[in-house]
């Protein structure tokens, strides 16, 4: 019989239910070394928490996230609150000696995210930020060609991470318009991701230069007739200059009309290109150079032999969104099994919030900022 591991989830709106769906499954569909029990989930409103614990699959609630982190029967809390809870959960968790997964961006400053990192070190446990795109099959198989030199030397990586469902000034002004608990708008909430992907892909940037923008300057505050300032950017973007010599371009906007969650990608290399479009996440366009008559070829990214396909469906019968996350607790528990902490780790949570502050300050400067070289 498998060794149970009980988990914790605090938060349970969008990213609790797919993290909870996740949770579901991964031990259906793979051979686990743990069997994972959906112990608790914790939140604020007791009436909608109740709701929610019966809906996603949870035996137990609870609206103290410290007394739950300091039982002892829990073996692994799951971060899916917005980014100002983030720190001191992780902190609590790391020092309460339990494994540590945490939603993206880490942090909602650079200095919460050191102390983070710093006390996940000290405890020696196991931790993961859920930057969930790069499990997906086709970004996962990318990884595995450039790894492999098919595209040569790498000149250029293009990034767009698009939304819209904020376009309308009318649209009220909830936690994500607010920097105290978000951090940030779509340079922690979007381009966090292509940023991660473009380190996964193309390796650690070097030097940023960065803009960022606030279309709509005050929103609706919920349940009254008056507005209130927004302070954070509606768009964000970057030019790159990675260690490798590569450059790039990286571009997150929630004002993109018409886009309702547009993330692609594009690398160059010498000798051929990958292209990458979540809306069409079971594809991946490849150009490898081979002559005069060589050119695009698009590969269906579902046979078994291909990255985390084997446990799912016949070829060409497509996998989802929901499936990045399955593929990311996979991951996770492999790594508790063997007391390492799989990537991308807090460390990378880091590295991800040097650059995110990076073209922050650069944004306010004007000038290009340099980052620490990878160690």
């Amino acid at each position: 019989m498998k060794k149970k591991l009980n988990v914790a989830m605090i938060g349970y709106q969008f990213m609790g239910r797919a993290h909870s769906n996740a949770w579901r499954q991964v031990g259906r569909f793979y051979d686990l070394p743990f069997e994972p029990v959906m112990k608790v989930l914790v939140g604020r409103n007791q009436a909608r928490l109740t709701a929610a614990a019966g809906t996603l699959g949870w035996q137990e609630t609870a609206t103290s996230w410290q007394d739950v982190v300091a039982r002892p029967d829990i073996d692994l809390i799951d971060i899916c609150t917005p980014g100002d809870f983030h720190a001191p959960i992780a902190i609590a968790a790391a020092e309460a000696r339990k494994t540590v997964l945490c939603e993206k961006p880490l942090a909602n400053t650079l200095v919460e995210a050191e102390q983070m990192v710093a006390a996940v070190r000290k405890a020696g446990v196991v931790n993961m930020i859920c930057h969930n795109y790069r499990r997906c099959p086709a970004v996962t198989l990318a990884r595995q060609l450039i790894d492999e030199g098919k595209l040569g030397t790498l000149h250029h990586y293009r990034g767009v991470y698009l939304q819209d469902w904020p376009a309308n000034p009318d649209f009220p002004l909830v936690w994500r318009f607010q920097k105290a608990k978000s951090g940030s708008g779509a340079l922690g909430d979007l381009l966090s991701h292509t940023l991660d992907i473009a380190r996964y892909l193309v390796g650690e940037p070097a030097e940023v230069s960065g803009s960022l923008k606030t279309f709509v300057t005050e929103r609706p505050v919920p349940g009254t007739t008056t507005k209130a300032p927004v302070d954070v950017d509606d768009a964000a973007m970057t030019m790159v200059r990675f260690a490798s010599g590569a450059v790039g371009t990286i571009e997150a906007s929630r004002f993109a009309v018409g886009r309702k969650n547009h993330n692609r990608f594009e690398i160059n290399g010498s000798k051929g290109s990958l292209v990458w479009d979540l809306e069409r996440m079971n594809e991946l366009e490849v150009y490898i150079e081979e002559g005069p008559n060589s050119g695009f070829r698009r590969i269906m990214v579902t046979d078994r032999s291909h990255p985390f396909c084997s446990a799912w469906w016949p070829a060409g019968h497509i996998i989802g969104y929901e499936h990045s996350f399955t593929h990311t607790l996979l991951d996770l528990l492999k790594g508790v099994a063997e007391g390492k902490s799989p990537q991308p780790d807090f460390e990378d949570g880091l590295k991800n919030q040097r650059a995110l502050d990076a073209i922050e300050t650069s944004a306010q400067t004007g000038q290009w900022v340099k980052l620490a070289p990878p160690a």
